[in-house]
């Protein structure tokens, strides 16, 4: 090197600022490259040069270090008891037991939407229709009680099937561990657009002298689309041919084509098409009138007193799922509901979402018992029970 460097170092006289930048980096670099070589950090990991003890020494510093770490972050995540205990830690299926399209599936869906949010794992829905709604609903009672399997139970389900079958395929008051009621529906009767009555009296009056030529659709035998009907007949007199879909959507695609005369659905998906002009409302099956279709009198205003006929929906487990599991989707089946997008699309579609003091557990399973004694004597009066 030459001479001329060295004159030129020796007369150079760094700056106070030069003077802190330079011994912070030697500084750093003693405190990164150096310390952590010899002795190792748990910020790091082990010492590259390191013995047995050292090793065994930064394991056991690091384990403090991580634990006051972790003791000093703030729980922040409101919904992390939802994982204590280890659920859900997969997709959750909703088994809706009815064809997609339907006012159950529509409710489904929307639920099962919000609850994806809050118990931030996917829950989906699965449609298995048939036999009224007992097939997807059997399916869910001899499911393993984990509670990654969920049905979306009906009155049709856990009422009106314990009666109409003579064999039904579980016992709704003891195959299932109840959750939490969710909604009610009023029906409505609905005709073909081109069936020659306009009020229920000139409805009753073509029935009963058209009969053996009508028919009507529904959801599925023990459906309450099924079941709202059969009341509505028997109330009025008539013995009308029953054809069962799987589900109520296709049952109103076959009503609006005109190859039905009538059926007894949700206002729900029955409203769309009444809107559409695609079908026609003769009286809605309820105590009141529905904000979605306030134009429509009840029965009851229409002269056949005291009639009703709705759907209530609610979510049930298998027999044996673990308390903490029930618990934990109840409040999340509730906040879900309470969710004001929830409660607005609801209301939208004619769906009344229950109060929150009917949505227990313990409510559920007596109301379910209640329900199976309200409708079995009325099914048995219709005839239609016992099958």
């Amino acid at each position: 090197m030459s001479d001329s460097f060295f004159k030129v170092a020796s007369r150079w006289k760094p700056s106070e600022g030069q003077f802190a930048v330079g011994g912070l980096a030697v500084f750093a670099v003693w405190l990164f490259a150096v310390l952590p070589f010899l002795y190792g950090s748990p910020l790091y990991g082990a010492p590259l040069a390191a013995s047995d003890h050292q090793i065994r020494a930064y394991s056991a510093g690091a384990d403090v270090v991580g634990s006051l770490r972790m003791a000093s972050v703030p729980v922040v995540d409101s919904r992390a008891g939802a994982r204590k205990g280890g659920w859900p830690v997969r997709p959750i299926t909703m088994v809706v037991p009815f064809a997609a399209g339907g006012p159950t599936d529509v409710v489904g869906r929307i639920v099962a939407q919000s609850l994806s949010d809050i118990l931030e794992q996917p829950v989906s829905i699965e449609n298995v229709g048939g036999a009224g709604g007992m097939t997807g609903a059997q399916r869910v009672a001899q499911a393993q009680p984990d509670g990654y399997q969920v049905l979306l139970g009906t009155v049709g389900t856990h009422a009106y099937n314990q009666t109409l079958y003579k064999h039904p395929l579980y016992n709704a008051a003891t195959d299932f561990t109840p959750v939490a009621l969710v909604a009610e529906q009023p029906l409505v009767l609905v005709t073909r657009k081109d069936f020659p009555a306009i009020t229920l009296a000139e409805f009753i009056a073509y029935a009963r002298a058209h009969a053996d030529k009508m028919t009507f659709g529904s959801g599925g035998a023990g459906s309450s689309t099924h079941l709202g009907c059969v009341l509505l007949n028997a109330a009025i007199g008539v013995n009308v041919q029953h054809v069962p879909y799987k589900g109520s959507a296709p049952a109103l695609v076959d009503l609006a084509a005109g190859r039905i005369d009538y059926v007894c659905d949700a206002v729900t998906t029955a409203s769309p098409q009444i809107q559409g002009h695609n079908i026609k409302p003769i009286a809605l099956l309820a105590r009141g009138r529905s904000p979605v279709l306030a134009d429509v009198p009840t029965a009851n205003e229409q002269g056949l007193k005291n009639f009703e006929a709705n759907n209530w929906i609610g979510l049930f487990f298998p027999k044996g799922t673990p308390n903490a599991i029930v618990q934990r989707l109840h409040d999340a089946t509730v906040e879900a509901i309470n969710t004001p997008s929830v409660r607005q699309r609801m209301q939208t579609m004619g769906t009344d979402l229950v109060a929150v003091d009917r949505t227990s557990p313990d409510y559920l399973r007596r109301f379910v018992a209640a329900e199976i004694d309200k409708w079995a004597a009325p099914i048995r009066a219709s005839g239609v029970a016992g099958l």
